[in-house]
Order: C-alpha cells, then structure tokens, then sequence
C-alpha cells in the first residue's frame, strides 16, 4: 500500500478528534505500543506507552538506557478540524423539513459546507456510563440556495439561519440521535450525552498530472498527526538510534477553538506526561526541569502554499508552494514559537532526511494564525519550532496538499526524533 492511500485510510477511520486518537492508538498497539491509565502507577519502562484523554493522545517512546540524564524529544499536532457541532437538543422542524441544530465550531469555509454529504462522528456515552465511538455515515446535507432565489453578489451565509443541515423531509418523527442510537446498538433513549461534529462524508483522492496532489478533508490538522504516526512508528522500531533521549508524539484536542481545555495544549496534558515520565525515571522537581531545559518540540500543523489566484496575500519574499517540501513557519509577532536555535535545529532535520524544505513570512496586511506552538512553549519553557505541510483551501470541508511533501513531512519528523 502506498503512503498516499494509507494517509486516506487514515483519514476515513478519522471523522472526529475521538476516533483520530483512538486510529493512532490502534496502529501505534500494533508495533508493541501500551496504553497506560492515568490513574495507575506510570511506567516509564523501555518501549512505547500512550494515554488517550478525550479526543487527544500523548505516546512516549522509553529508549533503553533512558533516565534522569536524557530529555524529551517532542512532536506536537492537534485532532481537531473546523465542523458543525451538534447542539445538546439537536432535531427540530421548519418548513416540512426535519433538520439539526448546529453550532459552529473554529473557523470554516462555510461555503464549502454547503451541497455535501456529512456523517455525524464522535464520541456518545450512555447511561451505564460506557463511551461509544459513533460514524453514521452520510445522513446529513447543507443544500444551497438557488441563485434565482438569491441575487447578491456574494454568498454569505447566516451563521444562526442558514448554516443547520437536513435530515428529512415530511417525516415529523425523523430524530438524527435515533440515527446515532442505531449505529451504536442502543434505544436512543439509552444516550446519556454526547460530542458529536459534522465531517464530509467523501474519501479523499490523489489527482493531478505531474506533481500529484491529495484532497480530502480534515487534513488541517490531520496530515500533522498522520507524518508524526508514521515517524513515531519508524523511530520506535529502531533497535538503536544513537541518543537516550524519550520520544513523545503530542496529539491535542480543542486547536481550533484555542487550546484552552483538558484535551488541549493550553491545558496540563503534555506536563502531565512529561512530569510523570520524569519522576518515573527517577528524577526530582530540579532534574526534571533540567530535562526540559535539554528538550525541543516540533509544532506540526498545516502552512499556507500560495495561491496562483491570490499571491498577493504573501509576502513578496517568501513563497512556499506545494510540492516543494515542508515549510519553516516564522513569525515576529510570536504567533510562532520558532526562533533561529529551533528553526535551524529543524532545517537540520530535514537535510539529514534529504528533504527539501521552505519558509512562510506573513504579509504585513494580512495577519496570519497561531497554533499549539506558541502555547507549549510558553506553558513549558521548551524550545519549539513551527512547520507544516503547504496547503491550499485550508480551513474548507475538503483541502489539497501535495502527495510528496507529505511524504517529505513524515521522512522530516523521523531525522527530527533519531537525531
């Protein structure tokens, strides 16, 4: 299978942060990965370990040797995607109609929400207190207005009005968490309560002549998590790589609405396990913190490519572009952790993998986003830098990268981790 088709897959098993966690772990337990529970003694034996909280997962990787001498080399994504979240009383009726109450979650292309097939995805827990992983499959649609109906000159959509997809249409008992009771096995009457988000129910493609090209959705953030999984993977089977340092593969939750959860990176998650870790190989308060002075992390998470139709949004001197390698995401204004010690520790990465690699530099008029790095850095002291793979329609229910930079992304990570 090649590494195209196994990132599709992994996106199709992905529609939700809470099954993006639960895939990682899945393929991780299949090279010899444990899961750990938070409220047991914490084992920081050599091998693979991994938590899941939610919808976000932390893995660590215990090299033999390691100890209170050895620090922690981190690569950090997130789960989430922008969506349509599911209100706590979702169905109701207008005009004959049987639809879902939504509210929107992060920041999407609403337009390209519209005239597409969504499954409902997420996490349900039922009233004996079991959590279900929940994939409805297509049930859901956003259908556009008709332009004869709507003569403006643009389409903006109301956020409260226009943005709550159909279910039905004259069938008044028609209930979408009936629809989710189902797919689960149980009386709907069965769902204690739930996080449940919109995903488009397409599988992704690769398309294009000459340089190749993936659209899917969700790969804001998943293309991050997916190169980290593949690195992680490879890095951990290695009998010896030449350093005691521990790897650790940070996949939060809550991104795209600001980190600031038990899932997130604003939250003690990562602390959690690097503390614990620590303290597990027998270091006190002072030697962990010089762990994490001896430490790094790689924030990975989706850059922007120029777009031919609008290259005026970039900065006239730097132009990353699918198909050219990884960028090296840099900012002023520390809406990115990366400084030169970080950035040249990463572009020494990708030069030890042969891969080539590009910087982003926003235009002065056209402020750019943020990302986990800045937070983890703050939160923890440790230096960071920030890549990702280059993008186009980021943020859209279906977005396109190029087929070897996310190779590139994952052969990049894997230097980063060996050293």
């Amino acid at each position: 299978m090649s590494i195209s088709d196994e990132f599709l897959d992994f996106i199709a098993a992905s529609p939700s942060s809470y099954h993006a966690a639960h895939e990682v772990a899945r393929q991780l337990e299949e090279v010899g990965f444990v899961r750990q529970d938070e409220a047991a003694e914490w084992s920081a034996a050599p091998g693979g370990h991994y938590m899941i909280r939610g919808g976000a997962i932390m893995a660590w990787f215990v090299p033999e040797g390691a100890g209170k001498h050895s620090a922690f080399r981190i690569i950090g994504s997130h789960t989430d995607s922008p969506g349509l979240v599911l209100k706590p009383t979702p169905d109701f009726d207008a005009a004959g109609w049987q639809q879902v109450a939504v509210e929107i979650y992060g920041g999407p292309l609403l337009h390209t929400w519209f005239d597409r097939e969504l499954t409902v995805a997420g996490q349900v827990v039922t009233k004996d207190g079991v959590h279900h992983l929940v994939n409805t499959g297509p049930i859901l649609r956003l259908p556009s207005l008709a332009i004869h109906l709507y003569r403006k000159d643009e389409f903006k959509p109301d956020r409260q009005h226009n943005m709550q997809p159909v279910l039905s249409v004259g069938t008044p008992d028609a209930s979408v968490l009936r629809v989710v009771a189902e797919s689960i096995g149980v009386a709907q009457d069965e769902i204690s309560a739930f996080n449940l988000i919109t995903a488009d129910a397409q599988r992704g493609a690769v398309f294009g002549t000459g340089e190749r090209f993936i659209a899917a959705g969700r790969m804001d953030n998943l293309s991050s998590v997916f190169a980290s999984l593949v690195a992680m993977r490879n890095a951990a089977q290695q009998k010896d790589y030449g350093h005691e340092d521990i790897l650790v593969m940070a996949a939060f939750d809550h991104e795209e609405v600001g980190s600031a959860s038990r899932f997130g990176a604003a939250g003690p998650i990562l602390a959690d396990v690097l503390g614990r870790t620590g303290r597990a190989l027998g270091a006190n308060e002072e030697e962990r913190y010089q762990m994490y002075a001896r430490s790094c992390c790689v924030s990975a998470d989706a850059a922007h490519s120029v777009h031919p139709n609008y290259a005026g949004k970039h900065d006239p001197t730097h132009h990353p572009i699918i198909g050219k390698g990884p960028v090296t995401k840099i900012n002023g204004n520390q809406r990115y952790a990366s400084d030169a010690t970080t950035v040249s520790l990463w572009e020494r990465a990708c030069e030890r993998a042969k891969v080539p690699f590009q910087r982003f530099v926003g235009n002065n008029d056209v402020p750019c986003g943020s990302t986990i790095g800045p937070i983890t850095a703050t939160r923890l002291g440790i230096d960071t830098v920030d890549v990702g793979v280059p993008m186009l329609s980021m943020h859209s229910a279906r977005e396109m990268v190029g087929e070897r930079d996310q190779v590139w992304m994952a052969k990049a990570i894997e230097a980063y981790l060996l050293g």
